[in-house]
């Protein structure tokens, strides 16, 4: 029989509401994450958040040519 493995929620304590503007596209694809797998736009959005905290890689800006 499988385990059920549940993972700690990685940041924890205190929570804020922020606003963003969202492409309608982007809600529409979000709502139907959500739908298949039942799970709310918060918590979905939450974990796509922190992928990218884990993944992100900032490019070094292009450096100025010497004149």
């Amino acid at each position: 029989m499988e385990k059920l493995v549940i993972t700690p929620k990685r940041f924890t304590g205190k929570s804020s509401v922020i606003s963003a503007r969202v492409p309608d596209e982007m809600i529409q694809e979000l709502d139907k994450l959500s739908a298949k797998t039942g799970k709310s736009r918060n918590e979905l959005l939450i974990m796509m958040i922190e992928f990218a905290f884990d993944n992100i890689e900032i490019a070094d800006p292009k450096p100025t040519p010497s004149v």
